[in-house]
């Protein structure tokens, strides 16, 4: 038997897109924190969907955490279209967040955003004050990846609130000394945790799902 239960709901945006959202709950009597992570999935244009990150949410659930997946605007069965650069879609993360908190009783929440879904989360932080910390998994700090998402790096990297960044060292869209570079003047606590070998996609593959709870958890842990 599972210890974690689904449940589905519709999340509405600002301007009216309705986002096909899921929560991965844990048991009652196994939920640990009032803490909520919210999940961000990868760029809807390249077939990016919450399915990606069911993984990550099961583990999550199995250790006592609450998850929220969802679809963008224009991905999977949410409505909407997605944009190219990802800034429509920041009302998105805003939209769920803010769902999160008035219907799951948290004033606690977790972003996490995979591939280009760290950007989109990165510029959410702070709008969002129930947000206390980010982990990105695999952000496209590159040169090519800047030219669709450079205008997003500003925020998270201003962002007071913890991060973490997760990435392989074989990611084709940022090498180490990118990473290192950009991150050499955010602001607040920034940890940095290195796979090594993993490529980009890789790291967004299912053999990856366990080790990506568990560096969520322990970050969590440290908050």
């Amino acid at each position: 038997m599972s210890n974690y239960t689904v449940e589905y709901t519709t999340v509405e945006t600002t301007d009216a897109v309705k986002l096909h959202t899921r929560l991965f709950k844990p048991t009652q009597d196994e939920i640990k924190d009032n803490l909520v992570i919210v999940l961000v999935h990868p760029y809807t244009i390249l077939g990016g969907c919450q399915a990606l990150l069911k993984g990550i949410a099961v583990g999550l659930a199995g250790k006592g955490y609450r998850a929220v997946t969802f679809d963008m605007r224009g991905a999977g069965r949410s409505t909407g279209r997605a944009s190219i650069t990802g800034f429509a879609e920041i009302k998105d993360v805003v939209a769920v967040c803010k769902w999160v908190s008035d219907h799951l009783d948290s004033d606690r929440i977790l972003i996490v955003g995979s591939s280009a879904g760290a950007p989109i989360a990165g510029s959410a932080v702070d709008e969002i004050k129930e947000v206390v910390g980010y982990v990105s998994l695999g952000y496209p700090f590159g040169m090519m990846a800047s030219i669709l998402f450079g205008r997003h790096h500003k925020a998270i990297l201003r962002s007071p609130k913890p991060k973490l960044f997760v990435m392989g060292t074989r990611d084709g869209f940022t090498s180490v000394k990118q990473l290192h570079s950009k991150l050499s003047s955010a602001a607040g606590r920034v940890e940095t945790h290195l796979i090594e070998g993993a490529g980009h996609f890789q790291m967004e593959g299912p053999a990856y799902d366990t080790q990506m709870a568990n560096l969520i958890v322990t970050f969590i842990a440290s908050l």
